[in-house]
């Protein structure tokens, strides 16, 4: 119990370093969460800082849960563990103790977690999400269905013993996660309102 507790506590504090906040105001001075949609995740650091500062933040985003996850494996070898690390990391980077419990979405962490645990999974998120934001510009869209390929498939490998069972919580209170932090964009998507992202040539995004 100790060990899950300090994982997690780990995994909180990992999510918790608020890069977004962090990058735009070195490259502009400017606290992210005061503009655009108020997130400190890649796409409003896009929009309201630039490309070079949305790159660095989605990459270290992504680092979180990758390092948490496989820092409670070298160290534990248990996959409830590990779960927590990435769970935990997830809700760091959307309710940082670090910067006022205001972050982003999830979605980065939360994607990148999905390698570590099963690439497969890691990988059909990519290859569902990327293209749906490249072709349609919505980044919510394509971070909803994106996570719901990734973290189902996740789910149905491991009740299908292809991976360790507990990997299952993991694409489920992730995908819920991700699910419930995109609820006002998918009104926005339902009433034809939903912002669109312009992208850069050869620029993936995630929020």
């Amino acid at each position: 119990m100790t060990e899950f507790l300090g994982f997690a506590l780990l995994g909180y504090l990992l999510g918790s370093l608020p890069f977004g906040l962090i990058f735009g105001r070195l490259f502009k001075g400017v606290d992210v969460r005061d503009h655009g949609s108020g997130a400190t995740g890649m796409t409003n650091v896009l929009r309201t800082v630039g490309i070079k500062a949305a790159i660095l933040v989605l990459v270290l985003d992504m680092s979180k849960s990758v390092i948490a996850i496989l820092g409670a494996r070298l160290i534990t070898e248990s996959p409830s563990i590990e779960v927590a690390a990435g769970v935990a990391s997830m809700i760091g980077h959307i309710w940082p103790i670090f910067s006022g419990f205001r972050g982003g979405k999830g979605v980065a962490p939360g994607w990148s977690g999905l390698f570590p645990l099963s690439p497969i999974c890691g990988i059909v998120a990519t290859l569902v999400g990327v293209p749906i934001i490249i072709l349609t510009r919505y980044v919510s869209l394509g971070s909803i269905i994106g996570a719901i390929s990734g973290t189902g498939l996740l789910v149905v490998l491991s009740l299908a013993g292809q991976t360790s069972g507990v990997y299952a919580w993991y694409g489920f209170l992730g995908g819920i996660i991700v699910i419930a932090r995109h609820k006002d964009n998918l009104s926005r998507l339902v009433k034809g309102n939903e912002r669109r992202l312009d992208i850069p040539k050869g620029i993936p995004t995630i929020r």
